[in-house]
């Protein structure tokens, strides 16, 4: 049996970037990082580069992927920008914030990553790796997380390794990601601009830019983005919540005030050190653990966001 080839982490100096960009444009997988977590990226043009992405992270097809861009310009070219969108690319663009948009007929995002719809989830990454990459390839990479679908996801090369290091090309190594929770994603298909997935960009920031209270999608709605599935950023282990003391034989991941020996997503209660210690420290606990119990989290500001990544971690079908 031939042995299973691991790709390496690399320095993304411009050589690499371009052999990346390579690979990407013959249908390959490069890992890159982002301020928010590590993404799988394929040619967004390209539905067998696309159904290649799928399979390597084991991702239901229904569950559509986000689209990067390099340029307002590029997403311009990819999806129709109301008035409101515009206005929140130009406030929050590059950075943690996903926009959910009808297609464009100049669009190049193939319908298999777009799960068959006519809508678009769109972002401009704010980490210089991604950007430079994107650059280098010259037109939009899906990225979802790189990961096994489900799993715990990536904020630091190592972890990509262990999930998908036979799966990719290269691992450009950008660091530790800075946010650690994945972006905001909100929907500007609709009279009112709607909330579809809490992430690094607080809610109330881009409400207060809007002028608006964001719209909540009702319980019966579908799939029409990435990170609804009930199911989501899963550990192995089972997760108790807003757990204020551990049972016996459970690892405790701690909060502010509620501080076990081994792991404290941030003893001073600060709640973006948390978001960004999040998915490492699961990580590292399910290593270990059978059960973890976490301790309760507020859920306000970046705690929605966390609060809704935990409770997709402890849900089980």
């Amino acid at each position: 049996m031939a042995a299973r080839m691991t790709a390496k982490i690399v320095t993304p100096t411009p050589d690499v970037l371009a052999r990346a960009a390579d690979v990407l444009r013959t249908g390959g997988l490069v890992a890159m990082p982002t301020e928010t977590v590590y993404g799988l990226a394929c040619d967004a043009a390209n539905p067998e580069a696309v159904a290649g992405l799928y399979e390597a992270k084991g991702r239901p097809h229904f569950n559509p992927l986000i689209a990067h861009v390099a340029s307002q310009a590029m997403a311009e070219r990819e999806a129709v920008f109301t008035p409101l969108a515009r206005k929140a690319a130009e406030a929050f663009w590059p950075g943690p914030l996903t926009m959910v948009l009808a297609v464009a007929a100049t669009g190049q995002t193939c319908d298999l990553a777009r799960s068959g719809l006519d809508t678009i989830a769109l972002r401009r990454p704010a980490h210089p790796v991604a950007q430079a990459l994107l650059d280098a390839f010259g037109g939009p990479l899906v990225a979802p997380s790189a990961n096994r679908s489900g799993h715990v996801s990536p904020t630091t090369p190592e972890h990509v390794r262990s999930d998908l290091a036979d799966k990719v090309a290269y691992i450009l190594d950008g660091g530790p990601c800075a946010r650690g929770i994945e972006s905001t994603i909100v929907a500007f298909t609709g009279e009112t601009p709607m909330l579809l997935r809490a992430g690094a960009l607080e809610t109330a920031e881009i409400e207060a830019v809007l002028g608006l209270t964001l719209a909540r999608p009702g319980g019966g709605s579908g799939i029409t983005a990435p990170g609804q599935l009930k199911s989501h950023y899963a550990p192995r282990a089972t997760l108790r919540l807003d757990a204020a003391t551990p049972m016996s034989g459970e690892g405790y991941l701690g909060f502010g005030d509620h501080c076990p020996l081994e792991g404290n997503l941030s003893p001073s209660g600060n709640l973006a050190e948390a978001a960004a210690n999040l998915f490492a420290m699961l990580r590292a606990f399910d290593l270990r653990y059978e059960r973890i119990a976490v301790a309760p989290i507020p859920r306000t500001g970046l705690g929605e966001a966390i609060n809704d990544r935990l409770a997709r971690a402890a849900h089980r079908d």
